[in-house]
């Protein structure tokens, strides 16, 4: 149920225009970056969609890249594809993102890395049908999609201010505008209120948003940049984990409607390496079009209460 305070709120700083802007941007192709980069690219999720065309993107533009994956095998093989196909280094973390100790390993390993990170994307994902809680108690969406990359991202603060250079991406969502009135912040794990995969998964990617706005905070005085993408209407394998009925819908109508992740990986490549993003941080793009983000998301007394609680839910404090 709504929080009629959020909704009165909310609605005055609703915008048609911000929707049809959406609508023409989804539209459009991302600009494109052909400058070759030779940095440290760490991508999560690597193994297929997005995530694995953007490690060779980055890789055929010469750039070290170290995936975290979930699956060994998947990941021994794109390795050997990388390095068959452009000869250039590739490395990786066998992790799974649902679980809190990976994703503090995960972070832990990355700040104890001798050579900088340029580039950190966070792209792995869920979408679920079906509330899952994870070995922690926490709601599976809300774990993979915002919790790791927050935890991660928190236990990067010194190394990134010590380098006083990179860049971050969130792989967010349109999605977040799900979450129309925001969040619930007594009931993130959805034990009060009815769950629903759409729901989740925009509250998920809402709190991703939100949570830029604070790192940015603590970012901007070291040239740190993080922004959030939204990686249009791709092929990917989110949703696999769901029933037939939805995989049959995602086969025959959402997938022959959408692009290749290609796409995605142009516009990563792009927000990651152009000098046009340099000193450019805390927005959204839809691909490589910068947007005005929808009202929820824009509110920083929430994302400070949201804030507060993640430290406790992350085991951060």
């Amino acid at each position: 149920m709504a929080d009629f305070s959020k909704v009165r709120k909310y609605w005055p700083q609703y915008k048609v225009s911000n929707i049809i802007e959406m609508i023409r941007n989804s539209s459009k192709k991302p600009k494109v970056c052909n400058e070759l980069f030779n940095g440290l690219v760490v991508i999560t999720g690597a193994t297929s969609g997005i995530g694995y065309y953007t490690a060779r993107k980055y890789a055929s533009m010469g750039a070290r890249v170290l995936m975290i994956n979930r699956n060994l095998e998947k990941t021994e093989k794109v390795i050997e594809e990388i390095k068959r196909d452009f000869g250039t280094e590739v490395n990786y973390l066998i992790a799974d993102l649902r679980h809190l100790d990976e994703m503090r390993r995960v972070g832990n390993a990355l700040s104890k890395l001798e050579e900088k990170i340029d580039v950190l994307i966070h792209n792995a994902g869920v979408y679920l049908k079906k509330k899952t809680l994870t070995s922690d108690g926490i709601e599976t969406t809300l774990a993979v999609n915002y919790l790791a990359p927050f935890v991660i991202t928190y236990l990067l603060k010194e190394k990134f201010a010590k380098q006083k250079s990179g860049r971050i991406i969130f792989v967010s969502s349109e999605g977040y505008r799900f979450a129309v009135w925001g969040l619930n912040l007594d009931d993130l794990n959805f034990e009060k209120s009815k769950y629903s995969g759409l729901r989740a998964y925009g509250s998920s990617k809402l709190a991703q948003v939100l949570s830029m706005m604070i790192f940015n905070d603590y970012f901007v005085e070291y040239g740190v940049t993080i922004n959030a993408m939204h990686p249009g209407m791709v092929r990917t394998a989110t949703g696999r984990e769901n029933g037939p009925v939805y995989l049959w819908f995602k086969h025959n109508v959402l997938d022959r409607l959408s692009s290749s992740p290609e796409v995605s990986a142009e516009a990563l490549y792009y927000l990651g390496v152009s000098k046009d993003l340099d000193h450019v941080s805390n927005k959204f793009f839809n691909l490589t079009f910068e947007e005005e983000l929808a009202p929820p998301a824009k509110d920083r007394e929430e994302a400070l209460k949201l804030w507060d609680i993640t430290l406790k839910l992350g085991r951060l404090v």
